[in-house]
């Protein structure tokens, strides 16, 4: 086996001290309360082309109806997604983050903007779109 080949096939690293201790406070000022996020692990195709499958350490916690998941690809590189069902998969609109800190948050950002659209809250609206009371303006002094 060549270098290269050890090096695809090597482990991916575990989160360290540091990295969970980052996740768990992004997610503890996004909720204003400790939140339990659990290890796990996600096997996922680390290349557009790879054929095979490599284990990869994950975070997970659940809050308000949504599952989310952070993986780590690498040292240094990460995925994430959230979920409501096995059906109901969604991603930042992006593949890959080199910082820990920005995944998480776009992670956390993206799911809340599809929880207040999915509320019929969206940017834009205004109380009268909410309401259903059609809006005349400002009143006339």
């Amino acid at each position: 086996m060549s270098r290269e080949e050890r090096a695809v096939n090597a482990p991916v690293p575990d989160f360290t001290e540091a990295e969970q201790n980052l996740v768990a406070a992004v997610v503890w000022q996004r909720y204003g309360k400790p939140v339990p996020i659990e290890p796990a692990e996600s096997e996922l195709r680390l290349g557009p082309g790879d054929d095979t499958m490599a284990v990869c350490p994950t975070r997970y916690w659940s809050e308000r109806g949504a599952h989310f998941v952070v993986c780590k690809i690498g040292a240094g590189r990460f995925r994430c997604q959230f979920f409501y069902t096995d059906a109901d998969h969604y991603g930042t609109g992006r593949d890959e983050y080199d910082d820990l800190r920005t995944c998480v948050l776009a992670l956390l950002r993206v799911q809340a903007d599809h929880e207040k659209l999915s509320a019929g809250v969206s940017s834009g609206a205004t109380a009268a779109d909410l309401s259903g009371d059609e809006y005349t303006g400002p009143p006339s002094l």
